[in-house]
């Protein structure tokens, strides 16, 4: 991010957090109060009050507004919370899982519908991006789930590392290059470094169908799901090849992670993590701030995911409570403190999100002459986003100028261009045969081998615990055997 100062005051802020739109009625006076049961992904929301940075804590000024109390958990994996959901029915109100895990909710039929009047009339009603509206309606979403954060997975990386590390990231099998031994990391995620092991053992499959795409053969709209095909194939052969590509990477990276490659990049551990768009963002950010550093991110040649982060209301849950929350966080205001805290994209657009957060973050601020001579000399280019806040893909309202570098930067982290999303595929929701087969797959990669030096000295071990036990039971005379036929053994000492 260009302009590196916090968005709000905290007089606007505090007085947003205060007001949303009371489209749901909260307790009244003297009433016992309600309890809203929350499970969210770790770090996962604005949660602090700072009045020099600007923050309010959402969760908190939820409370005060409506009258109630919020018990807030936190999981680490779609998988966890999954289990959770299961092991205890009912124990929640609103949880947030991933594209793939809502699917899997929705057609366990483990989730309560959206009313229509919040479909309509809520503040996320009036705000979400029509892009991600139309997403969420094609994949049959949108009665039982809201969106939450979006975005891409590429690689967040280091340009001081090597001469060629912006050009061999634009490949996935980057991390095949011994260039980068334990300089890099997958994700402990067994549906996201799926994802990305099918972008290497397709990758020939993928240049070939992005060739086409490119030479006009196909629509847009045909090339992605042909892309999602691809990517979300689970027979035996594809999983095989999967595990076998993984075993064979992993012994090029430093390892696997979840949350921890981000800091991991920022204090120049490893070179390169496999992560979210908005970790990128985060980590890019960071870096920065830190010691002046700079950090990159990529979305890879021919392929990516594009992922969503997305609200639902598990069976039994408190509908009216839950809905009124996800209206309180979902105002511009609160949407452009909960991205510039946690670094993740919003599902929600809209003028004011436009204006007061991406221009006033990334447009380049030169103007005439002096903007034109930026342009020719490449330093600053337009940069289109339309699509995302637009239900007129043709529009150029949403044009704008900003630095060349800043694709590659967290611009490129926040808000992909048309061209990007184009070629990203959106994980499905795998059937329980296709599931476990991934899942065995996934518990193979991740065992650990043990080296041979490590069998040897084991062996070694067991061999001399195994006579000291014979020692031990029977003394030294069995290590002699038995006397050959027709002798007599004796004692040593006789």
């Amino acid at each position: 991010m260009r302009k590196t100062q916090r968005l709000f005051a905290i007089a606007g802020a505090a007085c947003v957090a205060l007001s949303s739109a009371l489209l749901f009625t909260a307790c009244a006076d003297g009433e016992e109060k309600q309890v809203l049961r929350i499970y969210n992904w770790e770090d996962y929301i604005c949660n602090e009050n700072d009045e020099e940075a600007g923050y309010v804590d959402l969760v908190a000024a939820f409370e005060e507004a409506y009258g109630c109390e919020v018990e807030y958990s936190t999981f680490g994996t779609n998988e966890n919370m999954y289990n959770e959901l299961k092991i205890n029915e009912g124990s929640y109100d609103l949880v947030c899982p991933s594209d793939y895990m809502i699917m899997k909710m929705i057609n366990e039929d483990m989730c309560e519908p959206f009313t229509e009047d919040f479909k309509t009339n809520s503040s996320y009603a009036e705000n979400v991006s029509p892009y991600i509206r139309e997403i969420f309606e094609e994949n049959g979403w949108d009665d039982y789930a809201v969106g939450y954060m979006w975005g891409t997975m590429g690689f967040m990386y280091n340009p001081a590392a090597s001469d060629t590390i912006a050009e061999d990231v634009q490949s996935w099998k980057v991390l095949e290059n011994e260039a980068y031994y334990k300089k890099a990391t997958l994700k402990d995620s067994v549906r996201d470094t799926y994802f990305y092991a099918l972008a290497c053992v397709y990758n020939d499959e993928l240049a070939a169908l992005a060739d086409e795409y490119e030479s006009g053969d196909m629509t847009a709209e045909e090339y992605n799901d042909e892309l999602n095909v691809i990517m979300n194939r689970t027979d035996e052969d594809t999983v095989e090849a999967a595990r076998q590509y993984l075993r064979d990477v992993k012994k090029n990276i430093y390892g696997f992670e979840v949350d921890s490659g981000k800091n991991d990049m920022v204090t120049g551990k490893i070179d390169i993590n496999f992560c979210w768009s908005g970790d990128a963002a985060y980590g890019i950010y960071e870096a920065s701030e830190e010691d002046g550093s700079s950090l990159a991110y990529s979305v890879p040649d021919y392929v990516s995911n594009i992922w969503f982060d997305g609200w639902v209301i598990p069976k039994g849950g408190n509908v009216e409570l839950a809905e009124a929350f996800l209206d309180f966080i979902s105002t511009p205001e609160h949407a452009m403190m909960n991205m510039d805290y946690i670094g993740y994209t919003s599902v929600l657009a809209g003028d004011e999100i436009y204006t007061d957060w991406v221009l006033d973050s990334y447009e380049v601020a030169e103007e005439g002459a002096r903007l034109q001579e930026l342009i020719d000399s490449g330093d600053v280019r337009e940069y289109d986003l339309g699509y995302f806040f637009s239900d007129d893909p043709d529009t150029d309202e949403y044009t704008f100028y900003a630095y060349a570098e800043d694709k590659s930067g967290m611009l490129g982290a926040q808000y992909p261009e048309y061209g990007v999303v184009t070629r990203c595929a959106v994980m499905q929701f795998f059937e329980e045969d296709a599931n476990n087969r991934i899942n065995m797959m996934w518990e193979d990669v991740k065992g650990a081998e043990i080296p041979i030096p490590a069998v040897i000295f084991i062996a070694v071990i067991v061999v001399a615990l195994g006579g000291a036990y014979l020692v031990a039971k029977y003394g030294y005379d069995w290590f002699r055997g038995k006397p050959k036929k027709g002798y007599t053994k004796v004692d040593d000492d006789k």
